[in-house]
């Protein structure tokens, strides 16, 4: 890895676009570089190595806070890991919550799909499922719906 990159070189080495990388110096992820005699960025080896343990963290679907605080951890790398660990677990479990939301989704949908008789949409099962939600199986209980209202399922994800 050569030693100092522009913010385009930055981008093209690590896949983070410049828009993100400018993003992530201003909330405090990145440390803003140096910068060039012209007022260029100027990132170092440890930019880089720090952007891509962000683009990673991203990748594994960590959001920003928990980002910031492994971030934290690894800069002071004599604590205790326990930290740490509480993140990827609760991220962990958050992540078997999506799981199984998108297995009943998935079932949902096989059901509909699979009651299709392919013939007019007056005996569509497709159609007819999502005109009533009391036919839908997906929705597991009165906690996920508010009366009179469908739950939004992107909400839960």
């Amino acid at each position: 890895m050569k030693g100092h990159f522009s913010i385009g070189e930055a981008a093209r080495a690590s896949g983070v676009k410049v828009p993100t990388i400018r993003y992530y110096e201003e909330i405090g992820l990145l440390p803003s570089p140096p910068r060039t005699e012209g007022g260029r960025r100027s990132y170092g080896a440890e930019d880089m190595r720090r952007l891509a343990f962000i683009r990673h963290a991203r990748e594994l679907g960590f959001e920003i806070d928990a980002i910031r605080t492994l971030l934290q951890l690894q800069d002071n790398p004599n604590q205790s890991c326990a930290a740490a660990d509480a993140i990827a677990r609760d991220h962990l479990v958050a992540v078997e919550r999506r799981i199984a939301s998108l297995t009943a989704l998935q079932a949902e949908l096989m059901r509909m799909v699979e009651g299709c008789s392919h013939g007019h949409v007056a005996g569509c099962r497709v159609i007819e499922i999502l005109a009533d939600h009391g036919e839908c199986r997906h929705h597991h209980g009165p906690a996920e719906t508010t009366a009179g209202s469908a739950p939004a399922f992107a909400d839960r994800l």
